[in-house]
């Protein structure tokens, strides 16, 4: 991840009103009572407010980001209202800063795109989450591989797009990971990103509850 420019770039963001996400996984997530969930990418902390809600008193929600100043914001709205259950942690994706096996549910909007090594994340993802915990992810993936020119680019990258890998390359690393039940909740179809297609997606899945000799 290209941290000095994702940090500028977003901390300028934090107090503006621009939408900042490709998706709406909060909207599939449903948190239960009592759950531990996590949001990668949690920018002013609107999802993570929203779930502290749904999880009650008992439940607990971390938000994850690299941006300084998007964390101060989502610490800013936490104390404004008055939402205890929350914790706003500085971290990259690729190591994030949780212990093992502490989530019940993981979400990211367009996020996971800025990480340069993605299998990483989602390794990191399946390290945090418990056996049988659940993720849901917006995201998008590129139709052929992203060129160099963009790749490299971290104002693109910034925008959400350039750090994109293929459909088969995604789905591959999941497989890697260790996930299990893979599911396509929504899907758009490929539109213009620079000179290449790009698609968004919303995906779920969960963490294996069986016996596993690797990320387990």
């Amino acid at each position: 991840m290209k941290i000095k420019e994702i940090n500028t770039r977003y901390s300028e963001l934090a107090q503006t009103d621009c939408c900042l996400s490709c998706g709406g996984a909060i909207n599939y997530a449903e948190p239960l009572i009592g759950e531990i969930c996590v949001d990668l990418g949690s920018g002013r902390g609107t999802d993570v407010l929203r779930m502290a809600k749904s999880v009650g008193e008992t439940g607990f929600v971390y938000g994850i980001d690299i941006s300084d100043g998007m964390l101060e914001k989502a610490r800013q709205n936490a104390a404004k209202f008055n939402v205890p259950n929350v914790r706003f942690v500085k971290s990259e994706l690729e190591k994030i800063e949780l212990p093992d096996k502490i989530a019940d549910l993981v979400i990211s909007n367009c996020t996971l795109n800025h990480a340069d090594d993605k299998q990483a994340v989602w390794n990191e993802i399946y390290r945090i989450l418990k056996k049988g915990g659940r993720f849901v992810i917006s995201d998008i993936y590129s139709a052929t591989q992203v060129p160099d020119e963009y790749r490299k680019d971290p104002v693109a990258v910034a925008e959400c797009w350039a750090g994109s890998v293929t459909r088969d390359e995604y789905l591959k690393q999941l497989e890697n990971a260790g996930f299990s039940s893979i599911d396509i909740i929504e899907e758009s179809a490929p539109y213009d990103k620079g000179k290449i297609m790009v698609a968004s997606w919303t995906i779920t899945g969960k963490k294996r509850t069986g016996k596993c000799s690797c990320n387990s």
